[in-house]
């Protein structure tokens, strides 16, 4: 896996856009996030980490977290789309001041879950551990900067 590429590089490549902020897709996208957050730890309390759920428990993360970077995008004034729009929103990390270590779990996560849904990779328990607590370290910090 390479590394991921700085945003401008997106911006260059047509794939990330400027545009006038969209507040209401920011807000949807937030909520979203909430919700499926709520559910996320509702399932866990409930059935706990598993080598049967762990693709889910990963995929529901990653689009949690993903759905918070792209809303702060949005109250930027950017969108991604297209091929390496989800690089892209990776890359956007950085821009918002993660540290690098936090953008490469990012971007693993990103492959990963692009390895279950389109080759059918299954992924354990203990990566799914990794994943949620990342979760746990990046969603307060995504959810006050889309507080400024």
């Amino acid at each position: 896996m390479r590394a991921v590429k700085i945003f401008e590089e997106f911006i260059e490549e047509g794939i990330a856009k400027k545009q006038s902020p969209d507040k209401s897709r920011a807000e949807f996208l937030i909520n979203e996030a909430d919700i499926s957050l709520e559910g996320l730890n509702e399932r866990i309390k409930k059935i706990g980490i598993n080598e049967k759920n762990a693709n889910s428990i990963i995929k529901d993360s990653y689009d949690i977290i993903m759905g918070l970077v792209r809303a702060r995008m949005l109250l930027d004034g950017y969108n991604a789309s297209g091929f390496g729009a989800h690089e892209a929103e990776v890359s956007y990390l950085r821009a918002l001041r993660f540290i690098e270590n936090d953008v490469q779990f990012a971007n693993q996560l990103r492959f990963f879950r692009n390895g279950m849904l389109y080759y059918g990779k299954l992924m354990d328990k203990e990566y799914a551990q990794k994943v949620l607590e990342f979760l746990g370290k990046v969603y307060p910090r995504l959810k006050n900067l889309l507080k400024q």
